[in-house]
């Protein structure tokens, strides 16, 4: 992190903190220079970062003043799902968000893709150059069912930070996190089985039990802390549930990182109860502290927890190169692979392998979280100044998604719809749930770069909410 970016992020603490008030002026840039022992520019630079988060107002020939702005709107309550199994739905809605991603007009509030557009990615691009004009005969072979040993081997070194020590011979390389999924499913789970998930929780892992014909049972989940262990433990007493599928870093949709004790407490539960926890840590890395949060598979010691990640969020959806460690169900996940899709491309995973190995990856990541830290508190002023003021909104600890919840009166499903024709693409909360729960709730992808025809576009969303709540 910068000098600027750093003076940024403790003058912002110290707004939010009420050390300095609404309508207060802010030291001087000299004044600032000399208590810091840095260059007027950096203050400069700093104070720019803070009025483009509109945390502070510029007044000609009077300095910095703290921006006069509404209370932070509180944080959405424990969720209430109805807990018993049920089918899973919204496959259509689901459908319309995906067929969107052709039209290149519009605006994805709701997708789930990362910023592409950073420079620190050109060293991956200039990677899979080399390797089409060196290594083109292999690039067109076969690979290894496991996948590349040399990738393996770095997501091994990744895997350290979030305290796992793991073996490359006990990662399997996979067709992203949907696939390490697909497959921690397919390998611990029939058709009829009970799988528990958080409430809401991602669409595209809902629309996976479908697609297998599991019922998904929802636990209440908090939007700070996680999943509801005394929910969970009291749905293992009363059905015959074989998994639970957990984010509890940087969750999606809710940005929670769950508690390392409620991690210890929740593996303890799965071990009680003799059952499987599917964890993705897809969004692990993004996390905005460092050192990233702990995964439950760190402490897992019979091989019970299924790790499920990807480079999809931190690096590239396109490059579809994701990973699982199956613990105890290694063979059984190695058989579904080969009977489900077979081999990975190699050239994605020499690529990926050689950014990690050469110092880019970490550089990037370091980059994004950043980025990501920023884009958050600028789209979150924007809800608080677009959106209706009974609105709650969660605080991610990290990652690019933002969870709102609007008036219970507000259906974001025919909201959504409108929002189509004025080519702004936004995902309904009834997508993340597997009746159709949270329908006045909305999921906001905050990795679009906050450009002006972005602001314009959440403005034109908060209209239309408004307008929906009149009706």
């Amino acid at each position: 992190m910068t000098r600027y970016q750093h003076l940024a992020n403790l003058l912002a603490q110290r707004i939010e903190q009420g050390l300095y008030r609404s309508g207060e002026r802010l030291p001087s840039v000299r004044a600032l220079s000399q208590e810091h022992g840095v260059s007027i520019s950096t203050i400069q630079q700093a104070y720019q970062i803070l009025e483009n988060l509109q945390l502070i107002t510029p007044q000609p020939r009077s300095g910095y003043f703290v921006s006069q702005k509404k209370a932070l709107p509180p944080v959405p309550a424990m969720t209430r799902p109805v807990q018993r199994p049920v089918d899973v739905t919204q496959w259509d809605e689901v459908m319309m968000l995906l067929d969107a991603r052709g039209d290149r007009e519009m605006i994805s509030f709701g997708g789930g893709s990362p910023d592409l557009t950073q420079p620190s990615l050109k060293p991956l691009w200039r990677e899979m150059s080399r390797i089409a004009q060196h290594n083109p005969a292999e690039m067109l072979s076969y690979d290894v069912l496991e996948g590349r040993k040399e990738l393996r081997e770095q997501i091994a070194r990744l895997m350290l930070d979030g305290g796992s020590t793991v073996a490359a011979e006990e990662i399997v390389i996979t067709n992203g996190c949907h696939g390490a999924l697909s497959l921690a499913l397919l390998s611990v789970c029939k058709p009829g089985d009970i799988v528990a998930v958080e409430s809401p929780s991602f669409h595209g892992t809902m629309q996976m039990l479908r697609g297998f014909d599991i019922k998904a049972i929802e636990i209440p989940t908090d939007p700070e802390t996680g999943i509801s262990i005394e929910a969970l433990e009291l749905a293992l007493e009363q059905w015959p549930i074989k998994a639970v599928i957990l984010v509890p870093n940087c969750n999606n949709p809710l940005g929670f990182i769950m508690p390392e004790a409620r991690k210890r407490q929740v593996l303890a539960l799965a071990q009680r109860h003799d059952i499987v926890i599917v964890e993705d840590d897809i969004y692990g890395e993004l996390a905005a502290d460092y050192p990233r949060p702990r995964t439950i598979h760190s402490f897992d010691i019979d091989g019970r927890v299924l790790l499920c990640s990807s480079f999809t969020k931190t690096v590239a959806p396109g490059l579809r190169v994701g990973w699982i460690v199956p613990g105890r169900y290694y063979d059984r996940v190695m058989h579904m692979k080969y009977a489900a899709g077979g081999f990975n491309v190699p050239a994605t995973q020499m690529a990926v392998a050689a950014f990690i190995r050469d110092g880019h990856y970490h550089r990037h990541v370091r980059r994004m979280r950043q980025i990501y830290q920023q884009n958050m508190e600028r789209y979150t002023c924007w809800v608080r100044q677009y959106f209706p003021c009974e609105i709650c909104v969660t605080r991610p600890k990290g990652s690019f998604l933002l969870w709102v919840e609007l008036p219970e009166q507000v259906d974001m499903v025919c909201v959504s719809k409108q929002l189509c024709a004025l080519k702004i693409q936004a995902a309904a909360g009834s997508l993340f749930s597997a009746s159709g729960k949270y329908r006045n709730c909305l999921r906001i992808n905050v990795a679009l770069p906050p450009t002006e025809k972005n602001r314009e576009a959440l403005k034109k969303m908060g209209e239309a909410i408004y307008i929906a709540m009149e009706e």
